[in-house]
């Protein structure tokens, strides 16, 4: 049996793990909110890995009460109606994780998706967010670290529970003294300190930020590459970057990463890069990546757009959301008991010769240099509405196109 074959097949029967993952409720998460003061351009940015059991996301634009945004959604969500993370036209930006230490046995935390899409059809700045939090006190059921930022330069955190919430202000030195702030799934106002999960998640970006913020390296491709697709283990000091590889096939190297940052029930990641002004709030951009980061390439949406690229999207499932599933299923590819939480590193660093990583971070440099150069562009002078519609379309087909050409086989997976 060749190499494509042995690709082909695994892949295939390496999709039956996303069917055990969405068996079980997962709603672990990884963020961060950074001010302007901590990162490289002085603009805010916020950044969440999404781990859950609903493995199919998709971006959906919408027209709220007051403003326009984009969201991201569950893809069997049809109404659309909870959002797990988006932007609006205003420059106002959304994310959450779950915060189980925040429920009560009767609000479990169900609501927090529902939050979100009311906030970002009315919010402006994180005030308004603050003051919406007030006037709904006690009519949803929430559980969650919800981070926000603003296009007047607002980045915060704030840990709610479904009576009360507290802010946490990535511009106060006492709370955030170098200008950043991390959450992953317990907060620090929980009744029980010992109640909430995702404390080794949170030691291991407390480290990745600390680094980035003292070689100030705080922007979009930091997070992306140092923090979203993270696969050390804090407490095991692994590293399978640096770990050698067995020069036998048919023995790979295999992690663990039930406990990393990019872990296997990751399911898609947002970068919200904040505008650099209120009347500026165009710039603001949202970076998704559908599908494990580790698997995907990230792409650049704009609410200026008026719509969302097709492959990112769709009437079910997006299309770059099947194919970044099926090379989760790549890597993943022994379904046996616990192997669903196991990564071929092999496959991920020498794969093809230079390994799947290579290959992705190839086709996603492209991306970061193009956007890089539109944007630039666009901070001279604004473009139409139907530029940047044009061009995310035609740069997300252009992703597209190229992990189909990256990796042939996925097609023949996904056809199986």
């Amino acid at each position: 049996m060749n190499a494509r074959s042995i690709g082909v097949r695994a892949a295939a029967l390496g999709l039956s793990l996303l069917v055990v993952l969405a068996a079980v409720d997962l709603r672990p998460c990884t963020l961060a909110v950074c001010s302007g003061k901590a990162t490289r351009d002085g603009r805010p940015l916020m950044w969440k890995n999404r781990d859950t059991s609903k493995v199919a996301n998709k971006v959906l634009f919408f027209n709220g009460a007051k403003y326009k945004f984009l969201g991201l959604v569950d893809s069997d969500n049809v109404k659309g109606d909870e959002v797990y993370g988006g932007l609006n036209e205003a420059g106002f930006a959304i994310m959450n994780s779950q915060a189980d230490d925040l429920a009560t046995p009767k609000k479990a935390g169900d609501g927090n998706g529902a939050l979100m899409k009311l906030a970002l059809g009315e919010c402006a700045t994180a005030a308004d967010f603050e003051a919406l939090l007030t006037r709904e006190k006690g009519k949803f059921d929430l559980a969650a670290n919800f981070g926000v930022i603003d296009a007047a330069g607002g980045a915060c955190f704030f840990e709610t529970g479904s009576d009360r919430f507290v802010k946490f202000d990535a511009a106060d030195p006492r709370v955030a003294p170098f200008g950043y702030l991390v959450r992953t799934n317990f907060a620090f106002t929980s009744p029980d300190l010992l109640k909430g999960g995702g404390f080794i998640r949170f030691e291991r970006i407390s480290h990745i930020m600390e680094r980035g913020r003292g070689e100030n390296r705080l922007d979009v491709k930091f997070i992306l590459r140092d923090a979203s697709r993270d696969l050390i283990h804090e407490k095991l000091h692994s590293n399978p970057w640096t770990k050698e590889l067995a020069a036998d096939p048919a023995a790979p190297l295999y992690i663990n990463t039930n406990d990393t940052i990019n872990r296997n029930t990751s399911v898609s990641a947002m970068v919200f890069h904040g505008a650099p002004a209120p009347e500026a709030a165009r710039l603001a951009t949202m970076w998704v990546l559908l599908g494990q980061p580790i698997a995907a390439v990230a792409l650049p949406l704009w609410v200026g757009g008026g719509g969302v690229p097709a492959v990112l999207t769709g009437p079910k499932t997006a299309p770059l959301n099947d194919l970044t599933r099926a090379l989760v299923a790549f890597l993943y590819p022994d379904r046996r008991g616990r192997m669903p939480q196991y990564l071929n590193v092999n496959r991920l660093r020498a794969w093809g010769g230079e390994g799947v990583f290579a290959k992705l971070m190839r086709i996603e440099d492209e991306i970061l240099t193009r956007a890089g150069d539109r944007m630039a562009d666009w901070e001279k002078s604004p473009p139409p509405p139907t530029e940047v519609a044009g061009f995310q379309e035609k740069l997300a087909r252009w992703a597209y196109d190229s992990l189909k050409a990256a990796f042939p086989f996925l097609e023949e997976a996904r056809s199986r």
